[in-house]
């Protein structure tokens, strides 16, 4: 069973910084895409972005691209996500996701099957 725990959230200032975490436990997450998802308060689940099991493909939500890149580290069954120039709008809980082994990147919720508790990112005008 897979285990994932997110940290590097915070609040910061418009047009600032943060390095999101997610590290996976009890099982190997090396051949599992892997994901962030964020949910602001009285708003659905949004996509931010994911990245492929050899971390050579990456997919991101328009609202980011630019701006956020998301990473991993298979040694290290880790997965990152640097977030700059952020704005208020990111303001949300950023969770981290993977799906089991083997399963194509994807933009949906329901191809994952692990999922953290979240870190709250927040952002100040």
């Amino acid at each position: 069973q897979v285990q994932l725990v997110e940290s590097g959230g915070g609040l910061v200032q418009a047009g600032g910084s943060l390095r999101l975490s997610c590290a996976a436990s009890g099982s190997t997450v090396s051949r599992s895409a892997m994901a962030w998802f964020r949910q602001a308060p009285e708003k659905e689940r949004e996509f931010v972005a994911a990245i492929d099991w050899t971390g050579g493909g990456t997919l991101s939500a328009d609202s980011v691209k630019g701006r956020f890149t998301i990473s991993r580290d298979n040694a290290k069954n880790t997965m990152w996500l640097q977030m700059n120039s952020l704005k208020p709008e990111d303001t949300a809980v950023y969770n981290c996701a993977a799906t089991q082994s083997w399963r194509d990147v994807s933009r949906r919720s329901g191809e994952y099957a692990y999922w953290g508790q979240g870190t709250q990112v927040t952002v100040s005008s």
